[in-house]
This record gives structure tokens, C-alpha cells and sequence, in this order.
């Protein structure tokens, strides 16, 4: 519907100005207000914003949340700068962008290399040109301005509600678990899947991954991560690659780390009897047909990872009255909305004899359009 470009001037320590270029994709409100992250990045350009708001518009529409797609972002290295001209930057974009963001218009979120405290600072800038405290404009804050209680596992948490709703439908009890990323997502639903009693076999972050068939120890696994900066060489495990790990058996593979890590190179060698896609886009074209012919299910990141922007949707609504839940009752909210959408989607792959991405596009875009339909809009 709408692409923005914005120059945004930073004031550095040193006292020079520098320009940074900045995006905000509307793709589509048929169903409510714009959603979708901003990422930091110094590859992020507009035609990945305008591709990632896309995704968000089919997200919203496959679990039923009453928002359309967006996405925004900064092509800039956020590593590469300092605390105060970060924060000049994230106020400059909001500032850049108050015109066409807002509580019923576009509420943005984080996404790569943002987090709450500069979900904070975009916050207060908007707060501050429309002259009024306005926390429903972003999600993704942290508690003491407006977030959500489990809003940080909510991500993992959604993503093991629709794996538990598919594993008898598999057959499949007690299974053994690989997660290829260790960051939040990926940790945190290793941890729910060792509470529950599955086996996790092997974990792995960016600088490689760690296998032992009798289970590992996640916390233990978490706390040598945070101690040595990586898992690899936590004791009693044997060292293997990122690449090694996709392949490696189990019964669930869950990327939950980089975008176009399964290809229709190594699908062919995928193990797994479940894919339970935690990253956005892990999983390539070429791989899906591939993945789906060999039996393998593939539960596709537009439903497996919806629990984050739905436990958005809930902090939205609560600023909104200004009432505020517990997170047990968050996570008794998030999960009949992530149990439905999953019966909703393996309902239509059995009707049209399709994967579950497929049928959670036709989900999606049935509801779409029926929005669209009754706003007269086609």
C-alpha cells in the first residue's frame, strides 16, 4: 500500500553529521493496523523491508490477530555505534516516521539487532511530537513502560503449543530434538522441550553446535554459553558444524537462527521427521518440495513463530486499556489462538492435499480477502 524512505541526520560523539537511510513498508491493512518489526542492519535495504511486510501481513492473517503487515528498518551497523548515538538514531526514525505510524495506523516492534530499550526510546520519541504518553504506538517495551509480561518466550512458547497439537497426529512420543540456533528462541524452546521430557541431542549457535545422544543439560549448556561467548565445548558433547547439525537424526529440527539454512542442497539430507521453523524463512523454496515429498512436515514460520506477534498483539491491547495481565494469563491467551490456527492449517492441507506452508497461505489469504471483500475494497 505504502513504501517510505527517510534521511535521518545523527549527530555523532565526535560532532559530525551523518545520514542514515530509513524504511517503513505498509503492505496491507485490510484487517487492522500495519504490524511488523524495525531491523537494524547494515545490509537491510527496501526490498527486504518490503518483503518481510509481506510476511507479516500472511503472520497476522494465519493465527486470526486483527492486524495487517509491516516492516521497517535502518541500514546502518548498529554495532558500530555508541549507546547515545544509537539512541539519536531510534529517535530520529520515530520522529522521521510519526506521521505514519500510530496506536490505530502502524505499530512497529522489535526485529534484528533492536530490542526494548530502543523500543523505549522510539516510544517516548512519538509520545513527545504528539504531546501525549502514547505506549500502544510500539510493542516489544520493556515492563516499566507498557510491555507485555511473556513477551520474551513468547516466540518459543507458541512454537511448542503447535508442536505439542502435532505430535500425535505424527505418532510421535518422547521425541529426540536438534535446535540450530541458540539465542532466545532457540534456547528457550530447548528449555520447554527438556521440561516436558523430550530429549534435546544437539544445539548450536553461530560459531557451531554440540551433540550428545544421552540429552543435554540446557541450562547448564545456557550458562557455558554465557561464560565462554558459545556452546561449543561444553563438556561431554562432541563438536559439530551448523551444517552438520541441520542433517544430524532426530525427531524435531527447529532452525531458529538464520534464513536459507535448509536449501535444496542438503534437504536431501535432513533427518527429521518435523520441522518446526522457530527463524523466519529458514527454509528455501527448493527445500519445501523436496521436504514434502520425503514425508518430512514442515511447520512453517508464519504459524510456528506467530506466538511473538501475537503476545504483541496482547501488550497492543493492554496499553490500549491501560490494564495489564500476569503472564500465566498471557500464556492462557496465547495458547487456544496457536492450537486453533495449527487445527485451521492442517485442516486445509489435508483438503487440498498440500504441505503446511501452502495451507497456511490459503488460510491467510482467505481471510485477507474476506476483509478486503467486505471493506469494499475488491
Amino acid at each position: 500500500m505504502r513504501e517510505l524512505r527517510v534521511s535521518i541526520p545523527v549527530e555523532m560523539d565526535d560532532g559530525s553529521l551523518r545520514m542514515f537511510e530509513g524504511y517503513r513498508v505498509q503492505y496491507d491493512d485490510s484487517r487492522g493496523p500495519f504490524k511488523g518489526g524495525i531491523r537494524f542492519h547494515p545490509k537491510t535495504n527496501i526490498h527486504e523491508v518490503r518483503a518481510l511486510a509481506f510476511w507479516m501481513t500472511f503472520k497476522c492473517a494465519t493465527v486470526g490477530i486483527p492486524f495487517g503487515g509491516g516492516k521497517g528498518g535502518v541500514t546502518v551497523d548498529p554495532k558500530k555505534l555508541s549507546e547515545g548515538e544509537l539512541e539519536r538514531l531510534s529517535r530520529g526514525w520515530a520522529r522521521a516516521m510519526s506521521n505514519f505510524i500510530g496506536p490505530d495506523k502502524d505499530i512497529p516492534a522489535p526485529d534484528v539487532y533492536t530490542n526494548p530499550k530502543i523500543m523505549a526510546w522510539m516510544m517516548d520519541e512519538y509520545s513527545n511530537v504528539v504531546g501525549r504518553l502514547s505506549p500502544a504506538v510500539i510493542t516489544g517495551k520493556p515492563i516499566a513502560v507498557g510491555g507485555s509480561q511473556g513477551r520474551g518466550t513468547a516466540t518459543a512458547q507458541g512454537g511448542m503449543y503447535v508442536t505439542e497439537e502435532l505430535l500425535p497426529l505424527m505418532k510421535l512420543k518422547n521425541p529426540t530434538v536438534v535446535v540450530q540456533g541458540f539465542g532466545n528462541a532457540g534456547a528457550t524452546y530447548a528449555a520447554l522441550a527438556q521440561a516436558k521430557g523430550w530429549k534435546v541431542i544437539g544445539v548450536s549457535d553461530s560459531r557451531g553446535g554440540i551433540v550428545n545422544h544421552d540429552g543435554l543439560d540446557i541450562a547448564a549448556v545456557g550458562a557455558h554459553k554465557k561464560a565462554t561467548g558459545s556452546v561449543v565445548g561444553f563438556g561431554g558433547t562432541k563438536s559439530i558444524t551448523n551444517e552438520q547439525i541441520l542433517t544430524h537424526a532426530c525427531d524435531i529440527l527447529v532452525p531458529a537462527a538464520l534464513e536459507g539454512v535448509i536449501t535444496g542442497r542438503n534437504a536431501a539430507r535432513i533427518k527429521a521427521k518435523v520441522i518446526v521453523e522457530l527463524a523466519n524463512g529458514p527454509t528455501l523454496p527448493e527445500a519445501d518440495t523436496k521436504l514434502f515429498k520425503r514425508g518430512i512436515v514442515v511447520v512453517p514460520d508464519i504459524l510456528a513463530n506467530a506466538g511473538g506477534v501475537t503476545v504483541s498483539y496482547f501488550e497492543w491491547v493492554q496499553n490500549l486499556m491501560n490494564y495489564y495481565w500476569t503472564e500465566k494469563e498471557v500464556l492462557a491467551k496465547l495458547r487456544p489462538i496457536m492450537v486453533s490456527s495449527f487445527r485451521d492449517v492442517w485442516k486445509s492441507a489435508k483438503q487440498y492435499h498440500c504441505d503446511l506452508r501452502t495451507a497456511a497461505y490459503i488460510v491467510a489469504t482467505a481471510r485477507i480477502a474476506e476483509a478486503m471483500k467486505a471493506r469494499g475494497r475488491v
